[in-house]
């Protein structure tokens, strides 16, 4: 029998066939359905439900009650909050069978997402965007943009570190912890140094 390289506590359920990356942690009460992907040295919290067909990248980090339903991609180095919801169906009904209509959530590389936010399906959180605590996303994010409210709008940009860009009248910013320079141009981050 080939020792298993991640560790899943004894509390946990885990459905085969499935794929789970060397030195990922899940925690306890915790289901990883069959089909789905998770990547490295992720770390599931507890109360977590991965839905078949799913894919986590690597060191994706998940907080305590989040089910992350069909239909989500999550790239790598992503930060799901405490209880932040996904949805796969656009129009639910109890009494109507939708599982051929579930839609495609895709968030990027180093996106982080609040606790308790709502993401409607069917959008793309751009690379290192920042979704705010409660907030409820009804449409695409640009990658760095922070999105706060309900429904969540605009409001700033920010850097890989996780802080709020000033840009100054050339359209440059400086992240204040790790020194990267950006530039904001057409309504688009990119970082530059």
């Amino acid at each position: 029998m080939e020792e298993k390289k991640y560790f899943v506590h004894e509390s946990s359920f885990i459905d085969e066939p499935c794929t789970i990356g060397e030195g990922t942690k899940i925690w306890h009460f915790s289901h990883i359905m069959s089909d789905c992907i998770i990547g490295k040295d992720c770390n599931i919290g507890q109360n977590v439900v991965v839905s078949p067909g799913v894919i986590l990248g690597d060191r994706v980090k998940v907080q305590n009650n989040v089910s992350i339903y069909t239909g989500v991609i999550c790239e790598d180095e992503v930060f799901l909050g405490p209880s932040m919801v996904f949805t796969n169906v656009i129009n639910p009904r109890s009494s109507v069978n939708r599982r051929g209509q579930y839609a495609q959530t895709k968030v990027e590389f180093g996106a982080s997402i609040g606790a308790n936010a709502t993401i409607v399906c069917g959008v793309t959180i751009g690379r290192f965007a920042f979704i705010g605590a409660g907030a409820v996303i009804t449409k695409n994010v640009p990658s760095y943009a922070l999105f706060v409210g309900n429904p969540a709008r605009q409001s700033g940009w920010m850097s890989e570190y996780g802080h709020k860009l000033v840009f100054d009248q050339d359209g440059k910013a400086t992240c204040p912890e790790s020194g990267q320079i950006y530039h904001l141009e057409n309504h688009l981050v990119k970082r530059i140094s």
